[in-house]
């Protein structure tokens, strides 16, 4: 299966948030250093998590820089609700060394990622990257149209995991 958004499809570059150019509304989402279920918990009386996808594949070269290379990663996409709307697409990559490490990440289901990352204590967490993402074909939830998304890497015990979230309108107006 193809996933929804490609995060090799941007309009621009990955960059470092601090260089961004995204709309001042979307600014402390993209920027947010805390769990982003939280804050979409925080801006709605509804929240769901929709699971899309969850398949292993092989790691996509455009994001070997990113990740180690191992030999298979579970990629995983979401939807994230707010109030009956489709708030965020978002898509991890987990090798399958980091599964091996916290099981639970094999396992979670409509559970969101971020319920469990932010538990640790000892959770790392790259720089946030952000980039405009172009969807040349509409999905049954996301029309066509570039959307900005950030990225970064979460790392537990020395296990690493790569998080990209997309934003959709709805996010601007919360």
């Amino acid at each position: 299966m193809t996933a929804v958004f490609s995060l090799a499809a941007c309009a621009e570059p990955w960059q470092q948030a601090d260089a961004s150019k995204a709309p001042a509304t979307l600014l402390p989402w993209l920027l947010e250093p805390a769990s982003l279920t939280a804050r979409l918990k925080a801006h709605c009386q509804q929240f769901r998590l929709q699971l899309l996808a969850e398949q292993s594949l092989p790691l996509p070269q455009t994001l070997q820089s990113l990740l180690p290379a191992s030999s298979l990663c579970t990629r995983r996409e979401v939807l994230m609700w707010c109030d009956q709307q489709a708030a965020v697409y978002a898509q991890s990559w987990i090798p399958q060394s980091s599964q091996q490490r916290l099981q639970q990440l094999a396992a979670l289901g409509e559970q969101p990622l971020g319920e469990l990352l932010f538990q640790y204590p000892d959770l790392q967490r790259s720089p946030i990257e952000i980039a405009r993402l172009s969807l040349p074909w509409p999905s049954a939830e996301i029309a066509a149209g570039e959307y900005w998304a950030r990225r970064s890497v979460f790392s537990v015990a020395g296990a690493p995991l790569l998080v990209a979230e997309v934003f959709l309108p709805v996010v601007e107006t919360l």
